[in-house]
């Protein structure tokens, strides 16, 4: 062959290789779309197949969902009431306790009016009170302190009895479930296995819907429980703190010529010192 027909042979040969990585390329591209593809649609359809499961779970899903967004919703707002109300209660305490060792009555006063927190009312009532035993004064702060630990309470048993009641619900619309598929089987008369173990599948959404409820409200309900009980231990000691603090004033007006408050209640127990820090 000659060196000029090796040439023409080279170039015709040339573009086919050119060709060769566009082709490649294309192919990865397509195969790329296609693999997108593939996984929205399997997306949507795991998406379509939760709720198709969930509509067959029957009557019953509907009473779960809805005790579910009430819960939820209970908790959403009972969780915004808690937000910084210990830090509150402290801040409060530490100065409505600095101006009653001041003997700023109207300072004190004017601080509880203005609080948005519940110790501002129950020191707002123990302040009303005057000139009784110490005992008395202890059982109005009490009664107070009680009404305001039954305020932050308010809601949470509703998010206990949906906790308790969602696994029932959701094993009576399984128990539904099962025997409407043996009933199926006995009406028609074939279908054997296959037939019941679809149905107590669709049966069994239930269960699980009910357990899920269940268990988070049910650990919700226990978390707002702590929380309570842990502002309402800050309740006490704020109002302990409060009571120091009168005693505090009252022994430092008497100055020990007058009867002192315990003495005047009835008792023989003389209650002098000086007012905690909050």
């Amino acid at each position: 062959m000659d060196p000029a027909t090796a040439q023409t042979a080279a170039d015709a040969a040339a573009p086919a290789t050119t060709t060769a990585p566009d082709a490649t390329a294309a192919a990865a591209g397509e195969l790329g779309t296609t693999t997108t593809g593939t996984t929205a649609a399997t997306t949507a359809l795991e998406s379509d197949n939760l709720f198709r499961m969930l509509n067959q779970g029957g009557l019953t899903v509907y009473p779960l969902a809805l005790g579910s967004v009430l819960a939820v919703a209970i908790v959403l707002e009972r969780l915004w009431r808690f937000r910084g109300l210990e830090r509150a209660t402290r801040d409060l305490t530490r100065r409505v306790v600095d101006h009653l060792s001041k003997r700023d009555f109207s300072g004190a006063r004017a601080l509880c009016e203005a609080a948005k927190t519940p110790v501002g009312s129950i020191f707002l009532e123990g302040l009303r009170w005057q000139d009784i035993a110490l005992e008395d004064l202890e059982r109005v702060l009490a009664t107070s302190r009680q009404e305001a630990n039954n305020d932050l309470k308010r809601g949470l048993w509703v998010i206990g009895t949906i906790g308790s009641l969602a696994p029932f619900i959701g094993l009576f619309g399984t128990v539904v479930g099962i025997i409407r598929s043996f009933h199926d089987m006995a009406v028609h008369g074939s279908g054997g296995f296959a037939i019941v173990a679809a149905g107590i599948s669709e049966a069994l959404v239930a269960t699980g819907a009910g357990l899920l409820v269940a268990i988070v409200s049910l650990a919700f309900y226990n978390y707002l429980q702590v929380r309570v009980g842990s502002i309402s231990g800050v309740f006490a000691r704020a109002c302990e703190r409060f009571v120091q603090a009168l005693l505090y004033v009252e022994s430092g007006a008497q100055g020990g010529s007058g009867t002192p408050r315990a003495e005047r209640g009835g008792s023989s127990e003389v209650r002098h010192g000086h007012p905690l820090p909050a």
